[in-house]
Protein backbone atom coordinates (compact mmCIF):
# COMPACT_ATOMS: atom_id res chain seq x y z
CA UNK A 1 0.00 0.00 0.00
CA UNK A 2 1.06 3.71 -0.99
CA UNK A 3 2.20 5.77 2.29
CA UNK A 4 0.70 8.72 2.99
CA UNK A 5 2.08 12.25 4.07
CA UNK A 6 0.53 12.41 7.42
CA UNK A 7 0.27 9.49 10.17
CA UNK A 8 -3.17 7.28 10.29
CA UNK A 9 -4.82 8.34 13.63
CA UNK A 10 -6.56 4.80 13.53
CA UNK A 11 -5.48 3.35 17.25
CA UNK A 12 -4.72 -0.16 16.03
CA UNK A 13 -2.13 1.13 13.37
CA UNK A 14 -0.67 3.28 15.87
CA UNK A 15 -0.15 0.56 18.38
CA UNK A 16 1.31 -1.64 15.50
CA UNK A 17 3.84 1.00 14.73
CA UNK A 18 4.75 1.31 18.65
CA UNK A 19 5.17 -2.11 19.03
CA UNK A 20 7.58 -2.25 15.71
CA UNK A 21 9.88 0.27 17.48
CA UNK A 22 10.03 -1.24 21.19
CA UNK A 23 10.66 -4.45 19.51
CA UNK A 24 13.25 -3.39 16.92
CA UNK A 25 14.72 -0.79 19.71
CA UNK A 26 14.64 -3.80 22.23
CA UNK A 27 16.26 -6.26 20.13
CA UNK A 28 19.10 -3.53 18.94
CA UNK A 29 18.31 -3.31 15.35
CA UNK A 30 17.84 -0.46 12.94
CA UNK A 31 15.53 0.14 10.90
CA UNK A 32 17.96 -1.02 7.98
CA UNK A 33 19.00 -4.27 9.65
CA UNK A 34 15.72 -5.12 10.38
CA UNK A 35 14.76 -4.30 6.70
CA UNK A 36 17.69 -6.46 5.78
CA UNK A 37 16.93 -9.43 7.60
CA UNK A 38 13.07 -9.67 6.75
CA UNK A 39 13.58 -8.52 3.02
CA UNK A 40 11.76 -5.58 2.92
CA UNK A 41 13.56 -1.97 2.11
CA UNK A 42 14.00 0.38 5.07
CA UNK A 43 12.04 2.73 3.55
CA UNK A 44 8.78 0.57 4.16
CA UNK A 45 9.97 -0.53 7.71
CA UNK A 46 10.39 3.22 8.22
CA UNK A 47 6.78 3.93 7.03
CA UNK A 48 5.24 1.62 9.49
CA UNK A 49 7.04 2.94 12.69
CA UNK A 50 5.68 6.03 11.45
CA UNK A 51 1.88 4.77 11.04
CA UNK A 52 2.01 5.91 7.57
CA UNK A 53 1.70 2.90 5.81
CA UNK A 54 -0.43 -0.39 6.82
CA UNK A 55 1.41 -3.03 7.54
CA UNK A 56 0.24 -6.50 5.61
CA UNK A 57 -0.52 -9.86 7.18
CA UNK A 58 3.10 -10.69 5.30
CA UNK A 59 5.07 -8.10 7.79
CA UNK A 60 3.12 -9.07 10.66
CA UNK A 61 4.05 -12.51 10.68
CA UNK A 62 7.65 -12.09 9.13
CA UNK A 63 7.81 -9.78 12.61
CA UNK A 64 6.11 -12.53 14.86
CA UNK A 65 8.75 -15.15 13.57
CA UNK A 66 11.56 -12.82 14.04
CA UNK A 67 10.97 -11.54 17.59
CA UNK A 68 9.11 -14.78 18.38
CA UNK A 69 6.09 -12.98 20.00
CA UNK A 70 3.73 -15.68 20.12
CA UNK A 71 1.39 -13.35 17.69
CA UNK A 72 1.68 -10.12 18.64
CA UNK A 73 1.97 -8.74 15.29
CA UNK A 74 -1.13 -10.87 13.68
CA UNK A 75 -3.64 -9.88 16.25
CA UNK A 76 -2.66 -6.27 15.94
CA UNK A 77 -2.74 -6.24 12.15
CA UNK A 78 -6.64 -8.48 12.37
CA UNK A 79 -7.91 -5.56 14.55
CA UNK A 80 -6.33 -3.18 12.11
CA UNK A 81 -8.78 -4.47 9.44
CA UNK A 82 -11.41 -4.80 11.50
CA UNK A 83 -11.15 -1.25 13.03
CA UNK A 84 -9.39 1.18 10.71
CA UNK A 85 -12.90 1.90 8.92
CA UNK A 86 -14.46 3.04 11.54
CA UNK A 87 -14.25 6.51 13.76
CA UNK A 88 -11.07 6.55 15.54
CA UNK A 89 -11.40 7.25 19.41
CA UNK A 90 -11.14 10.50 20.76
CA UNK A 91 -8.25 12.91 19.85
CA UNK A 92 -5.07 12.93 21.45
CA UNK A 93 -6.11 9.16 22.59
CA UNK A 94 -4.55 7.03 19.61
CA UNK A 95 -1.32 9.47 19.97
CA UNK A 96 -1.28 8.35 23.66
CA UNK A 97 -1.35 4.42 22.45
CA UNK A 98 1.12 4.76 20.10
CA UNK A 99 3.72 6.29 23.06
CA UNK A 100 2.59 3.75 25.40
CA UNK A 101 3.87 0.65 23.02
CA UNK A 102 7.05 2.58 23.01
CA UNK A 103 7.13 3.45 27.10
CA UNK A 104 9.77 1.85 29.16
CA UNK A 105 8.28 3.17 32.63
CA UNK A 106 4.96 4.16 33.08
CA UNK A 107 2.84 5.91 36.13
CA UNK A 108 -0.72 5.85 36.12
CA UNK A 109 -3.50 7.22 38.87
CA UNK A 110 -7.05 6.87 38.38
CA UNK A 111 -9.64 7.68 41.30
CA UNK A 112 -12.79 6.46 39.50
CA UNK A 113 -12.64 2.88 37.81
CA UNK A 114 -10.21 0.58 37.59
CA UNK A 115 -7.17 2.08 34.93
CA UNK A 116 -8.02 0.74 30.97
CA UNK A 117 -4.57 -0.67 30.95
CA UNK A 118 -5.69 -2.86 33.36
CA UNK A 119 -9.14 -4.15 32.70
CA UNK A 120 -10.72 -7.48 32.11
CA UNK A 121 -12.48 -7.55 28.45
CA UNK A 122 -15.93 -8.13 30.44
CA UNK A 123 -14.92 -5.06 33.08
CA UNK A 124 -14.21 -3.09 29.80
CA UNK A 125 -17.28 -4.10 27.80
CA UNK A 126 -18.90 -2.70 30.55
CA UNK A 127 -17.65 0.37 30.98
CA UNK A 128 -17.65 0.93 28.07
CA UNK A 129 -20.96 0.25 26.87
CA UNK A 130 -23.21 3.59 27.94
CA UNK A 131 -24.84 4.56 25.04
CA UNK A 132 -23.46 2.63 22.25
CA UNK A 133 -24.46 -0.34 19.86
CA UNK A 134 -22.93 -3.89 20.50
CA UNK A 135 -20.78 -3.67 17.23
CA UNK A 136 -19.16 -0.19 18.44
CA UNK A 137 -18.64 -1.75 22.30
CA UNK A 138 -16.92 -5.09 20.56
CA UNK A 139 -14.52 -2.56 18.90
CA UNK A 140 -13.49 -0.46 21.48
CA UNK A 141 -13.15 -3.27 23.26
CA UNK A 142 -10.87 -5.04 21.01
CA UNK A 143 -8.31 -1.98 20.80
CA UNK A 144 -7.88 -1.62 24.67
CA UNK A 145 -7.51 -5.27 25.32
CA UNK A 146 -4.92 -5.21 22.03
CA UNK A 147 -3.46 -2.09 24.18
CA UNK A 148 -2.59 -5.15 26.60
CA UNK A 149 -0.07 -6.30 24.65
CA UNK A 150 2.64 -3.75 26.44
CA UNK A 151 2.18 -6.07 29.07
CA UNK A 152 3.17 -9.24 28.18
CA UNK A 153 6.39 -8.50 26.17
CA UNK A 154 9.64 -10.68 27.47
CA UNK A 155 10.94 -7.10 28.60
CA UNK A 156 8.10 -5.27 29.46
CA UNK A 157 7.88 -1.81 31.07
CA UNK A 158 8.07 -1.07 34.69
CA UNK A 159 4.63 0.07 35.65
CA UNK A 160 3.35 2.06 38.65
CA UNK A 161 -0.06 2.09 39.41
CA UNK A 162 -1.92 4.13 41.98
CA UNK A 163 -5.79 3.66 42.60
CA UNK A 164 -8.41 4.76 44.71
CA UNK A 165 -10.48 1.88 46.49
CA UNK A 166 -13.74 3.87 45.01
CA UNK A 167 -12.13 2.06 41.94
CA UNK A 168 -12.19 -1.43 43.36
CA UNK A 169 -15.11 -1.07 44.87
CA UNK A 170 -17.64 0.29 42.81
CA UNK A 171 -19.71 -2.37 40.99
CA UNK A 172 -19.08 -2.24 37.48
CA UNK A 173 -21.33 -5.10 35.65
CA UNK A 174 -22.42 -8.25 37.95
CA UNK A 175 -20.90 -10.12 40.52
CA UNK A 176 -18.76 -12.33 38.08
CA UNK A 177 -17.48 -9.32 36.13
CA UNK A 178 -16.00 -7.92 39.64
CA UNK A 179 -14.53 -11.11 40.92
CA UNK A 180 -13.09 -11.54 37.53
CA UNK A 181 -11.27 -8.02 37.36
CA UNK A 182 -10.39 -8.15 40.90
CA UNK A 183 -8.76 -11.56 40.27
CA UNK A 184 -6.76 -10.01 37.66
CA UNK A 185 -5.49 -6.83 39.04
CA UNK A 186 -4.05 -9.49 42.12
CA UNK A 187 -2.62 -11.40 39.07
CA UNK A 188 -1.16 -7.97 38.37
CA UNK A 189 0.23 -6.59 41.68
CA UNK A 190 2.25 -10.10 41.84
CA UNK A 191 4.24 -9.42 39.01
CA UNK A 192 7.68 -8.04 39.48
CA UNK A 193 7.56 -5.20 36.85
CA UNK A 194 4.32 -3.76 38.59
CA UNK A 195 3.75 -1.70 41.54
CA UNK A 196 0.07 -1.33 42.52
CA UNK A 197 -0.70 0.82 45.50
CA UNK A 198 -4.47 1.58 47.00
CA UNK A 199 -5.50 5.05 48.31
CA UNK A 200 -7.43 4.02 50.79
CA UNK A 201 -11.08 5.75 51.32
CA UNK A 202 -9.93 6.82 55.11
CA UNK A 203 -7.36 9.13 53.46
CA UNK A 204 -9.76 11.83 53.12
CA UNK A 205 -8.41 14.61 50.87
CA UNK A 206 -5.35 13.92 48.87
CA UNK A 207 -3.65 15.40 46.13
CA UNK A 208 -5.31 12.98 43.76
CA UNK A 209 -8.79 14.67 43.80
CA UNK A 210 -8.69 16.26 40.63
CA UNK A 211 -8.46 13.55 38.46
CA UNK A 212 -6.63 10.78 36.47
CA UNK A 213 -3.00 10.86 34.87
CA UNK A 214 -0.66 8.61 33.46
CA UNK A 215 2.82 9.74 32.84
CA UNK A 216 5.18 7.51 30.33
CA UNK A 217 8.83 7.54 30.74
CA UNK A 218 11.38 6.42 27.58
CA UNK A 219 14.56 5.62 26.82
CA UNK A 220 15.90 8.90 26.18
CA UNK A 221 15.41 10.24 29.32
CA UNK A 222 12.03 12.11 27.92
CA UNK A 223 8.60 11.84 29.93
CA UNK A 224 5.18 12.94 28.87
CA UNK A 225 2.21 13.25 30.53
CA UNK A 226 -1.55 12.67 29.26
CA UNK A 227 -4.94 13.54 30.93
CA UNK A 228 -8.15 12.95 29.44
CA UNK A 229 -11.90 14.23 29.32
CA UNK A 230 -14.92 13.12 28.21
CA UNK A 231 -14.82 13.93 25.07
CA UNK A 232 -10.39 13.77 24.50
CA UNK A 233 -7.08 14.06 25.77
CA UNK A 234 -3.68 15.70 25.62
CA UNK A 235 -0.57 14.92 25.66
CA UNK A 236 2.26 17.29 27.58
CA UNK A 237 5.27 16.94 26.79
CA UNK A 238 6.75 20.52 28.36
CA UNK A 239 9.58 19.16 31.07
CA UNK A 240 8.52 22.00 33.77
CA UNK A 241 4.46 20.42 33.18
CA UNK A 242 5.46 16.92 33.50
CA UNK A 243 7.72 17.65 36.73
CA UNK A 244 4.64 18.81 38.10
CA UNK A 245 2.80 15.89 37.46
CA UNK A 246 5.67 14.21 38.87
CA UNK A 247 5.33 15.78 41.82
CA UNK A 248 1.70 15.29 42.60
CA UNK A 249 2.32 11.74 41.83
CA UNK A 250 4.34 11.09 44.36
CA UNK A 251 2.07 13.26 47.06
CA UNK A 252 -0.49 10.71 45.33
CA UNK A 253 1.66 7.65 46.16
CA UNK A 254 2.12 8.92 49.81
CA UNK A 255 -1.26 9.02 50.41
CA UNK A 256 -1.64 5.02 49.43
CA UNK A 257 -1.09 2.08 51.65
CA UNK A 258 2.28 -0.10 50.81
CA UNK A 259 2.01 -2.50 47.68
CA UNK A 260 1.78 -5.36 50.01
CA UNK A 261 -0.92 -3.95 52.12
CA UNK A 262 -2.76 -2.93 49.08
CA UNK A 263 -2.86 -6.66 47.99
CA UNK A 264 -3.90 -7.60 51.32
CA UNK A 265 -6.98 -4.96 50.46
CA UNK A 266 -7.75 -6.87 47.14
CA UNK A 267 -7.78 -9.92 48.60
CA UNK A 268 -10.45 -9.14 51.41
CA UNK A 269 -12.37 -6.87 48.43
CA UNK A 270 -12.32 -10.78 46.17
CA UNK A 271 -13.33 -12.27 49.75
CA UNK A 272 -16.87 -9.89 50.28
CA UNK A 273 -17.71 -10.09 46.46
Amino acid sequence: MVAQKEPYEFPAILAFAGELTAWRMQAGMSKIELAERLGYTPQLIGQVEAAKNIPSKQLAEDLDTLFETNGVFLRLWKLINETRHVAPLPRGFAEFVAREAQATRMYAFEPSVIKGLFQTRDYAYEVLKAGREPEEIEQLVAKRVARQEVLNRPKPPLVFAVLDEVAIKRRIGDRDVMRGQIEYLIELAQRSNVTLQIVPDTAGSYAGLPGAFDILGFEDGHDIVYIEGHVGGQLIADPAVVQEYALRYDLIRGAAMSADESLKLLHRTLESL
